[in-house]
């Protein structure tokens, strides 16, 4: 490690993980001192293995589940590290790891802080239908995604966007972001924003539940649900008989809908798909299954 480039060290394990560390290696003021992350996991959809791309630079990978706060806390003090980057990792850190970096422990979470902290920041967005969001980096402190903003970008959220689309806006995003800290590191100063705490949302852990599709909502609701769980993340489903079924993809019918049909009825069955009724009455709309897991074979007035 050369003493004129910046010792940083990077963890992460999913899509937006990887893009920041190309991007941090491409930087000439930068030596990547190391990487930690995870050679698998079940609980990251977007899970990528940067380990190759860490090999590939010729910078050494920590396995995250083998390595403890005791050791990564030596990895830094060995590697020098003036700054870590965390990017696209759900872990906290303690306040013993948090201390060490001259520059701190640079986070990153897709939505405005101080609003909408926490879990599943993207996915709650599109599902409870949101015009905006944004991706922000910020400085980590022993809160969760509490500590002071270095930089934050706007994300508008139209009505044809789902949860991949969205994502790559943000992932559009995080290279220019990541370049402006670099910058600020190479100037010896990092300026930040204090979050305004008394702003401050949360969203909770989403689980199995919260993607179960009832016909009792409007169309509206059933289709932020839908476009906000389709790939890469793991689909709203509804129940067809004894099974469940998973909906990547669906439309809102905007013609008249028949104000004494229930929710759940099959209206109609085209070649595009089945058009369920939605909601109570008229106004509760009506939907077109587009995509579905598997073929759904239905009849009009059946029920879901």
């Amino acid at each position: 490690m050369t003493s004129d480039r910046i010792p940083v060290f990077f963890i992460g394990c999913v899509q937006s993980s990887e893009v920041a560390l190309q991007t941090l290696l491409a930087r000439p003021e930068i030596e990547v001192s190391g990487v930690l992350t995870l050679s698998f996991s079940k609980s990251n959809s977007d899970y990528v293995d940067i380990a190759r791309v860490a090999v590939d630079a010729g910078v050494h990978v920590y396995d995250a589940e083998k390595t403890d706060a005791q050791m990564l806390a030596r990895i830094l003090h060995e590697n020098r590290s003036q700054i870590v980057f965390t990017i696209g990792w759900s872990r906290l850190l303690g306040k013993n790891i948090l201390d060490i970096p001259r520059f701190g422990i640079v986070g990153f979470h897709p939505a405005a802080l101080p609003q909408n902290r926490g879990r599943h920041p993207l996915i709650w967005a599109l599902a409870l239908g949101l015009k905006e969001t944004a991706s922000t980096l910020f400085l980590m402190d022993s809160g969760a995604d509490s500590g002071p903003i270095l930089c934050q970008d706007k994300v508008i959220i139209t009505p044809h966007d789902d949860a991949k689309s969205l994502y790559e806006k943000v992932l559009t995003l995080l290279p220019k972001q990541i370049d402006s800290v670099v910058d600020g590191l190479v100037k010896g100063e990092l300026k930040t924003v204090e979050q305004n705490h008394s702003q401050a949302t949360s969203w909770r852990k989403r689980g199995p539940p919260d993607g179960l599709i009832d016909w009792r909502m409007s169309a509206e609701a059933i289709h932020n649900l839908t476009r906000a769980l389709t790939h890469p993340y793991v689909g709203a489903e509804f129940r067809c008989g004894e099974r469940l079924i998973k909906l990547w993809q669906c439309e809102i019918i905007t013609e008249k809908v028949p104000s004494n049909a229930e929710p759940g009825k099959v209206l109609r069955v085209d070649p595009r798909g089945p058009v369920i009724k939605t909601g109570l009455g008229a106004g509760g709309g009506a939907l077109r299954l587009l995509k579905t897991e598997s073929c759904v074979k239905l009849n009009i007035g059946e029920y879901l």
